[in-house]
């Protein structure tokens, strides 16, 4: 057994492990690490569900796959088995309403002088966001 880190909405972890790189959780521990929980109905969270069927699908044995379940709850996963990490990304609607509605996620960076800054706070004036990476 090994402790898996959840970055997702928030940082979790959980102890678990991996087969042929699928990091694999026991069913208990799959609230507190993702958020969502198996019931006989699917997988819910609040009062939201996602059918799942017999549950095949996202189990390895007795242990449920994180991947798997990121992807039938439609959040795309980065997944670093050296590392012991999964990272969860915003489901897919809600990326698509974002773009839809052209409505960036509100964050924070620090400034040239260090000084915190957010986008909102330049709600209501126009802005230029430029974002660049060298890969």
């Amino acid at each position: 057994m090994t402790t898996i880190t959840i970055l997702g909405d928030e940082v979790a972890t959980a102890t678990g492990e991996w087969a042929d790189g699928r990091p694999l959780v026991e069913p208990d521990a799959l609230s507190a690490a993702v958020g969502w929980t198996l019931k006989p109905e699917g997988l819910c969270r609040d009062d939201q569900c996602v059918l799942v069927g017999d549950g095949s699908a996202i189990k390895v044995g007795e242990k449920l796959d994180l991947a798997a379940v990121a992807n039938a709850v439609d959040q795309p996963t980065v997944i670093d088995p050296d590392a012991s990490v999964v990272v969860l990304g915003q489901p897919n609607a809600t990326r698509q309403a974002a773009l839809r509605d052209r409505q960036a996620p509100d964050f924070t960076l620090a400034d040239l002088d260090g000084a915190a800054r957010s986008l909102s706070d330049y709600a209501g004036k126009k802005r230029l966001l430029v974002a660049f990476s060298s890969w």
